[in-house]
Formats: C-alpha cells, sequence, structure tokens
C-alpha cells in the first residue's frame, strides 16, 4: 500500500479541503503516513507571501526525496508559473474527483461537486463543514476571488446530512465554514436553526462573518439556542474609513461599532475577535492610530493581526507599497499590547467561575466563548464535555481546575 502525506497552508477552508483529499486517497488504496511516503499533497493557500515561500522550502525538500508531489489549493497564476515545474502535477481541488485518473489509477467518481466526497476529519471530536466556497466581495487585497471563484453556496439539504453523519459519528464541535458565511444564500440563521435541533451533545459555530452582511437573525439564534457558541468573528481590517474605502470594505467604521452595539446587546457574553491588516498602502500613522482607538474602545477577546503583503494579481498590487516592514512589525506591536491588556481585563472576569468547557487534549480545552482553558484533565475526558472553576485569567487564556 502506497503512503500519503498532506501538508496544509492556510485557512479552515483549506484544511477541510485536505480532509476530503485524505479520504479520496485512502478510497484508492493510499496510506497515511509522514514516514517516507509515497506522494505528498501541498494545499497551498496564496494570501500571503510567507505561506508561498514556506511552501516552496518545502517542496524543496520534499523533492530531494524522489517522492511525488501534488501542487493543490489556493492558487495565484503567478504563484503557479513559479511552482509548477517544481511538482509533478498540478490539481484544483474543485477536480478532485478526477484526480485518481491523473494518479493513473482506474477508478470512476461518479460525482458532480468534490463536497460530495465524505471527508476524513483531522480531529474525530471536531467536523468542519463548508456551507458555500468562493467570495463576490473584492477586497482589494484579496486573492480569495482570483482563486476559488465567485460565491457558492451548497444545498441546505447537503450540509444538514453532512452535520448529522457528523454528529452520529461522535463529533462534539461542528464548524460551518464560508468566505462570508453571513451572504450563505439559503439562510444562515435557519440552517443553524436546523443543525441546533439535531439529537446530541454539541456546540455549532460559525466563520467567517462580513460586518456588511451581520443580521439581527443570526445573533437571535445565537442567543436562543444552547448549542450554537457565542463566539463572533468580526473582521474591520482597518480601524479608518479611508483605509476601509481602498481596501473596498463597504462600511464605515461608524457603522461597524453599530454592529458591535447590536452583538453586545443580544449576546452580552460574546467572545469577539476580529482580523486586521496593519502597514495597507496609504496607511498613515493617523489613520493607524485610529485602528489603535478602535481596540481600546470595542476591548476584543482576539485579533488575528497580520502585515500587508503585496499579492500579484489583486487591485491592491498596482498600489504604492509604501509602508517599511519594520513600520508594519511596529504597528503589528503596538495592537498586539492593546489587546493583551483589553483581553486579559476581559478574561479576569471569568475568575472563580465555573464554565463548560469541551476538552481538546489531555490538559486543554474550550469555552463556549471559544476561549482556551488549561486545567489538569485526563486523556480519556478528549471529546467530552466537563465542567472546571476558572482560577486564573491570562491575556491568550485561562487556567482552571476541575
Amino acid at each position: 500500500m502506497k503512503g500519503y502525506w498532506i501538508i496544509t497552508y492556510g485557512c479552515r477552508a483549506n484544511r477541510s479541503d485536505s480532509e476530503r483529499i485524505s479520504s479520496l486517497l485512502e478510497s484508492i488504496g493510499y496510506k497515511l503516513t509522514n514516514n517516507n511516503p509515497d506522494l505528498v499533497v501541498i494545499n497551498l493557500c496564496s494570501i500571503r507571501q510567507q505561506a508561498v515561500d514556506r511552501a516552496l522550502s518545502q517542496i524543496e525538500k520534499v523533492k530531494s526525496s524522489g517522492t511525488k508531489i501534488i501542487l493543490t489549493g489556493c492558487i495565484l497564476d503567478h504563484d503557479r508559473k513559479r511552482i509548477e515545474g517544481k511538482v509533478d502535477f498540478v490539481l484544483k481541488i474543485k477536480d478532485l474527483a478526477k484526480w485518481p485518473k491523473a494518479l493513473g489509477i482506474t477508478k470512476n467518481l461518479d460525482i458532480k461537486d468534490y463536497f460530495e466526497i465524505d471527508p476524513k476529519y483531522e480531529n474525530r471530536f471536531s467536523a468542519q463543514i463548508p456551507i458555500m466556497t468562493g467570495c463576490d466581495n473584492f477586497c482589494t487585497y484579496c486573492v480569495v476571488p482570483y482563486t476559488r471563484g465567485r460565491e457558492k453556496s451548497r444545498p441546505f439539504k447537503e450540509i444538514i446530512i453532512e452535520a448529522e453523519k457528523a454528529i452520529a459519528s461522535g463529533c462534539k464541535e461542528i464548524w460551518l465554514l464560508g468566505q462570508n458565511v453571513n451572504s450563505y444564500k439559503f439562510d444562515l440563521s435557519e440552517l443553524l436553526k436546523r443543525i441546533d435541533s439535531i439529537t446530541g451533545d454539541f456546540w455549532i459555530s460559525f466563520l467567517s462573518s462580513h460586518p456588511k452582511d451581520l443580521d439581527e437573525k443570526t445573533l437571535n439564534i445565537m442567543h436562543s439556542s444552547q448549542k450554537v457558541m457565542k463566539y463572533l468573528n468580526l473582521p474591520v481590517q482597518a480601524g479608518d474609513d479611508l483605509i476601509l474605502k481602498k481596501m473596498n470594505r463597504p462600511y464605515t467604521i461608524s457603522e461597524y461599532k453599530k454592529s458591535i452595539e447590536m452583538v453586545m446587546e443580544k449576546i452580552p457574553e460574546v467572545t469577539l475577535s476580529t482580523d486586521v491588516i496593519v502597514g495597507f498602502p496609504g496607511e498613515t500613522e493617523s489613520a493607524f492610530n485610529n485602528t489603535a482607538k478602535l481596540f481600546e474602545e470595542i476591548k476584543f477577546d482576539m485579533a488575528y493581526i497580520s502585515k500587508y503583503s503585496p499579492r500579484p494579481g489583486t487591485p491592491s498590487f498596482k498600489m504604492k507599497d509604501d509602508v517599511p516592514y519594520s513600520e508594519k512589525s511596529r504597528r503589528l506591536r503596538v495592537l498586539t499590547d492593546i489587546l493583551k491588556k483589553t483581553a486579559l481585563e476581559k478574561n479576569k472576569k471569568m475568575e472563580g467561575r465555573e464554565e463548560l468547557i469541551l476538552v481538546q487534549s489531555k490538559d486543554t480545552g474550550r469555552t463556549r466563548g471559544y476561549k482556551p482553558v488549561r486545567f489538569n484533565g485526563t486523556n480519556d475526558l478528549i471529546g467530552s464535555f466537563v465542567k472546571v472553576k476558572i482560577e486564573k485569567a491570562l491575556p491568550w487564556g485561562l487556567n482552571a481546575k476541575l
């Protein structure tokens, strides 16, 4: 039996794709191994240059061993042209049903959409279920519309069936994925209600939301459900209106704040996270200070902060990358310092409280608000819900005791 290994870069959507790749390869006779595999799949994300550079380095290491390499994922033409001569196959994830033929294996998969392939979940307690793919927003810095195409929503029934299978197999956590889940054309709130009604002991969450599409119906189900997690990722990307306009983000900071007010009114205990890019072309010191002020005002629990990276093929690539790398690094540190203080301040309110957590490893788990918890657990608790008492708050998590 031939061995395979998958190296995944990027977001949960890419990791979810890797779960379907794994399922397909095992159905045609491959076995997962990182010990001299016959085939390595590089599932690439072209969103950041750093990921592309890491993938190239990894390809050079694998190539020296004589292993066959497949390149797939979210790939810009610019990156594909740089890499394709270094790998054996460049295959589209959308064409997953055709992969056996490319590998010289005669097996007909009678499917029209690769989502019809049942995934082999990386974590048997957590299911990542794409509800849509692609994006119609065309933010000027983002490659997704060019690598994954326009928005396409999966049929409601198909998602429900996948969720039911996952829950029946023991999954305790269902993540609904999309580049912009709120624009799921069959209604995200109705989908949440339907999954919430499935019999079982599990939690539901979703990523990522776009501020322009966040609606009260979704927040209402988050408030009323005992299964939907009290966690919301609402990417702001910048705290300055001029920079938002240059990014093609169709909201103002005033509108974003109103969305946050609506969230806090509906779900006061919510854990809020956001995404921010520092050093976008034209981001002056004053514009950046507006982002810092926003952080101080909203007091996010978590933020995914990245330094702007020019990507060929995107509109912002034509803009002058005029913020030095050292300054981008400084701005990232400033936001991280603010976040560290506000997150600790919010976490301290949880000290002394009892919290239900989902155990993810021997001594770690997550609250329903997706806050990480370290505690005195045991291996037999992995994948179960347990109550712990929060003893100490830290900026990036909580310490607790059973």
